[in-house]
């Protein structure tokens, strides 16, 4: 047992707690899940995110079980998110293009992801860490490409709409359930450079919408119009192409970032 030289509450929402840990021996994200209002699932969460770290990452990761479901204690990453760091691009006076570097490092850490073999499944800006040598995609809890034990898996049921590629919407609304891929990653990473940009959502809906209204919307309804200016406008437009088979993968958008610097 070690005992903590400091704690600090970082989310407790939606059946999840993180803490920042400083102990003697490092710094960790500690999280325990448990069951939500409408989610079961939650509560393994932190324990099906370590499965995946212990194979992708040379940190040491510990989980187990309590009471209330799974905890995880995995290394803190430390930097800024994607969307914090673009705040001053959304507040602009004047359009500006975005930091083609930490795009392209945001993009970089998706495709070795990719090489992996893995699909991340719930990409946002804010799952994006850019520090100062290194840019981190966190929160691998639904990420699919590999074995995980029964006993912690569960089905994917998609992640936060605002980032959702219109064939996961579909199917959720089908089926209840989709298959997360490195396709809708892509279009996902698009839709978050897009917002972490302009503030606006890739469709629009209602503030207010629940789920099923925000999914029929993405389905329906063509994307905004891209007004990122520079080479990016023109390359998240082909990441959210409605076909995944016309989007770029995550090594071409790299490849397009770093033809662009």
């Amino acid at each position: 047992m070690i005992t903590p030289m400091s704690t600090r509450l970082v989310i407790n929402r939606r059946g999840s707690t993180v803490w920042d840990v400083r102990t003697p021996i490092g710094r960790f994200a500690v999280k325990l899940g448990y069951p939500s209002q409408t989610h079961a699932w939650t509560a393994w969460a932190p324990a099906r995110e370590a499965a995946i770290l212990r194979q992708l990452i040379p940190e040491e990761v510990r989980f187990g079980e309590w009471e209330e479901g799974t905890w995880s204690a995995q290394p803190w990453r430390e930097g800024e998110s994607l969307y914090n760091l673009w705040e001053p691009c959304r507040y602009a006076k004047e359009p500006a293009p975005p930091n083609l570097d930490e795009a392209l490092s945001c993009a970089a850490a998706l495709a070795k992801l990719h090489q992996d073999g893995w699909a991340h499944g719930d990409v946002q800006p804010n799952h994006f860490i850019i520090g100062p040598a290194e840019t981190f995609l966190i929160d691998l809890a639904l990420a699919h490409g590999g074995e995980v034990a029964e006993i912690y898996d569960f089905r994917y049921r998609g992640c936060l709409v605002h980032y959702e590629a219109p064939e996961i919407s579909r199917s959720i609304l089908e089926s209840g359930t989709a298959v997360p891929t490195k396709e809708a990653d892509v279009y996902a990473l698009g839709a978050s450079l897009f917002i972490s940009a302009t503030g606006r959502r890739h469709v629009s809906y209602p503030d207010d919408a629940g789920r099923k209204v925000q999914r029929q919307a993405i389905v329906d309804k063509p994307h905004r119009p891209i007004n990122v200016p520079g080479a990016q406008g023109r390359l998240i437009e082909q990441m959210m192409s409605r076909d995944p088979a016309d989007r770029p993968s995550s090594a071409e958008v790299c490849q397009e970032l770093r033809t662009a610097r």
